[in-house]
């Protein structure tokens, strides 16, 4: 009896030490991409969004090590980015045509593949806790509007006024938009403003800020836990002056976010229409899966030749259940940065 006790009590151990993976959490983030170069970034502007990233890093990573879920630990990071006005997602949010903020994000877990998407919402401070409560408390995937803004009051989270989103710069952004009648994308406003400005002699420092460090922002987060599970989120205010009720692929889940415990967890940023095309998110845990590509031959097969033959332009970041990760882009550059189990991390912003 003491020996079949002893033999079970070793089991036990044994499982327990086998379904721990501590050695492996890691949680990737992203700030979104586009034209960023450092001709374009002032050494204040960079240090901000240094800061900003690092810190983000840091507080998934503490989540994580204390024992918390993925997706715990992706709701935390967001969390920062989302009360950044840095980033076009929660504070920072652009404006649509009518001169309003609607948000938009979404969540995976890997493990269960349950997902969780909220769109156009006005008055939800913090739009991936709204989209997780959708995954955990509701029958659905996705709510949009005044519905998901009444689930979310019912749920208990943070209702704002509206106005709470409102920045001067991102204000700003709309009324430049709006002169030039053209729907600008927040991640590819590209280096037109400058290159016009220079020929004509009206180029301001403010322009470069414009196109440079206030046009580019949709956040997300990958990450994987002690329990070897993977979560994906993403959180966004979509396009600069965008009309009719427009929705990219921030809260669709398999273009924006996706996260398979067998392949990968991705979050996306970019031009969201073909993003949603292409289904980027799902696609490169499908070729992880079906032809058995490493996460980085996966994602970069996807962004780097996919998108690029398609005409689209953005970025990914991607996680593998070993905690390898890819962080591939086809535009100038991409606000992005890592933390392994061993609490290394970096933050990177150009392509070089």
């Amino acid at each position: 009896m003491k020996k079949l006790l002893h033999i079970l009590i070793t089991l036990t151990s044994f499982t327990a030490a086998a379904q721990d993976s501590s050695d492996k959490i890691t949680l990737v983030i992203h700030g979104g991409a586009g034209t960023i170069t450092r001709a374009n970034m002032s050494p204040e502007r960079e240090k901000a969004y240094r800061e900003v990233l690092n810190i983000a890093l840091q507080t998934g990573y503490n989540v994580l090590k204390q024992g918390g879920t993925s997706v715990q630990a992706v709701e935390a990071t967001i969390h920062i980015m989302e009360d950044s006005p840095l980033f076009n997602a929660g504070k920072g949010a652009v404006f649509t045509n009518e001169g309003k903020n609607e948000l938009d994000a979404s969540i995976m877990e890997g493990k269960t593949m349950k997902a969780g998407a909220v769109a156009g919402v006005t008055n939800i401070r913090n739009p991936i806790s709204a989209a997780i409560a959708v995954m955990e408390k509701s029958e659905h995937v996705m709510m949009a509007g005044k519905g998901a803004e009444k689930f979310a009051k019912e749920q208990g989270l943070k209702i704002v006024d509206p106005s709470y989103f409102y920045t001067e710069a991102r204000y700003k952004a709309l009324l430049k938009a709006k002169e030039s009648e053209k729907t600008e994308l927040d991640h590819d406003a590209k280096e037109k403003v400058i290159k016009k400005n220079q020929k004509t002699g009206a180029l301001k420092p403010d322009d470069l800020i414009f196109t440079e460090g206030r046009k580019f922002g949709t956040v997300g987060c990958v990450a994987l836990d002690k329990f070897g599970n993977l979560a994906a989120g993403t959180s966004t205010g979509g396009m600069t002056n965008k009309k009719y009720g427009r929705t990219g692929d921030a809260p669709i889940i398999g273009a924006g976010t996706y996260a398979n415990n067998a392949t990968c967890a991705v979050s996306a940023t970019g031009h969201g229409e073909f993003f949603i095309r292409s289904v980027v998110a799902h696609d490169i845990a499908a070729l992880m899966e079906y032809k058995g590509l490493s996460v980085k031959e996966a994602a970069d097969e996807v962004v780097m030749k996919k998108l690029v033959e398609r005409g689209g332009e953005g970025g990914v970041i991607a996680l593998d259940k070993n905690g390898n990760i890819a962080m591939p882009f086809n535009s100038e550059g991409m606000y992005r940065g890592y933390i392994k189990s061993d609490g290394k991390s970096e933050v990177l912003i150009y392509k070089d």
